[in-house]
């Protein structure tokens, strides 16, 4: 099969959510089809890592979309009534280098990821098209919309979740949506009335990140992942620290809380402390993982599986998490993770696990074992071959 990708942004190198799944898909994809890929490209030094990619793409075909330009249509294109997502990837050359490639190559099934790439795909002529969400978009801004914060951020975030939400309908015009959990799907189904979805989880690496072994000796590290520049995670880490972390210290006062990744916001620089440690982009996040005693997941907005929960359970370290990330997963809430969505009660499901060596054995060699049986790229490669033949040769069953 002739699979066409199109990216927001190029898979390389894969250190964060959106560059990591389609980099991983086409490590596995590109064994049994023919991959293609146009991308944009934000900053010219981009462009070296191209080479990397043509081990698994055929042809790699990229549009410069330099930051000036996103904002530029964003203020252009404000009066549109699009969420301003889309208009921050709107791109003209982008259309036309699409439809040059549909005309040079006779492509079988476009793979778009991402909502604000829907807009280059929903009209395909005749080609089967899926669309790859990492998440209700539009359940992403609701909850980020109900978060205290600055009357601007919060009337922003409102106006986004309605012109997303709207904006959503484009699903029912692909073949096939695929979302990473059941609660994404359901939102879709229930709140939109789409019916075209699929699941199609995040996986993980297991050749990075696996172990037969974890020091359940230490006790006084604990350990929060990801692109610290995200307002998720930026939301996330200022909650932990103000409204969790206070609670355990007054149990463990010298237990340390490590901010591990790139990019951090000057938000996140002030959390720092004697007991906050912020380290910026890591070359190795395995060995932050493997000198923890917990790993933590505060995060508020999003949906889905995240690589920051996936990862440390796959290294056999305990994890606690709120519902985001957790209903994604599949687990068993005590026994392979723990989940809370109230600062008490994720302070207090932190203690435990610093308060009991045999707890951190139980659900981190609990969470390893899940994580190994269901998340592998190679097993979720599998599921979106099927996902594929599915819309070739019957019509999709929900």
């Amino acid at each position: 099969m002739n699979i066409l990708f199109l990216a927001n942004r190029l898979p390389y190198p894969p250190h964060r959510g959106d560059k990591l799944k389609i980099y991983n898909l086409a490590k596995h994809l590109h064994k049994s089809h023919n991959l293609y890929l146009l991308t944009f490209i934000q900053d010219k030094s981009e462009y070296q890592y191209v080479n990397e990619l043509k081990k698994f793409f055929r042809e790699i075909r990229t549009v410069y979309l330099p930051k000036y330009k996103s904002v530029f249509n964003c203020l252009t294109r404000a009066a549109s009534g699009k969420p301003f997502q889309i208009n921050y990837f709107y791109s003209q050359e982008f259309k036309t280098e699409l439809n040059k490639f549909l005309c040079d190559i006779n492509i079988d099934l476009i793979h778009t990821q991402h909502l604000r790439m829907s807009q280059y795909s929903h009209d395909a002529n005749g080609i089967k098209t899926i669309l790859d969400l990492p998440d209700a978009y539009s359940l992403y801004w609701k909850r980020r919309a109900s978060l205290n914060g600055g009357i601007v951020c919060r009337n922003f975030s409102r106006l986004e979740y309605e012109r997303v939400k709207s904006y959503e309908n484009i699903l029912k015009k692909f073949d096939l949506n695929l979302v990473c959990s059941d609660e994404d799907k359901n939102y879709l189904m229930e709140n939109l009335n789409i019916e075209n979805i699929g699941i199609l989880p995040n996986g993980i690496d297991l050749e990075a990140y696996s172990s037969d072994f974890h020091d359940y000796g230490i006790e006084n590290k604990l350990v929060f992942t990801g692109n610290m520049s995200y307002y998720p995670n930026v939301d996330a880490a200022c909650y932990f620290v103000n409204d969790i972390f206070p609670l355990i210290l007054k149990k463990f006062p010298s237990v340390k809380f490590y901010i591990s990744g790139q990019n951090p916001s000057l938000k996140v620089k002030k959390l720092e402390s004697e007991n906050v440690i912020v380290t910026g982009f890591v070359k190795s996040l395995r060995r932050q993982y493997e000198s923890s005693a917990v790993a933590v997941s505060p995060v508020r907005v999003g949906a889905g599986t995240l690589n920051k929960v996936l990862e440390p359970m796959a290294m056999g370290l305990p994890v606690v998490s709120t519902s985001v990330g957790f209903k994604g997963l599949g687990a068993v809430h005590g026994k392979s993770i723990l989940h809370s969505d109230s600062p008490v009660k994720f302070a207090e499901a932190v203690i435990h696990l610093l308060d009991d060596k045999n707890l951190r054995a139980s659900v981190g060699e609990s969470g390893r074992r899940h994580v190994t049986e269901n998340f592998g790229w190679e097993k979720i490669a599998v599921k979106l071959e099927n996902h594929m033949r599915g819309i070739f040769n019957y019509n999709y069953a929900v």
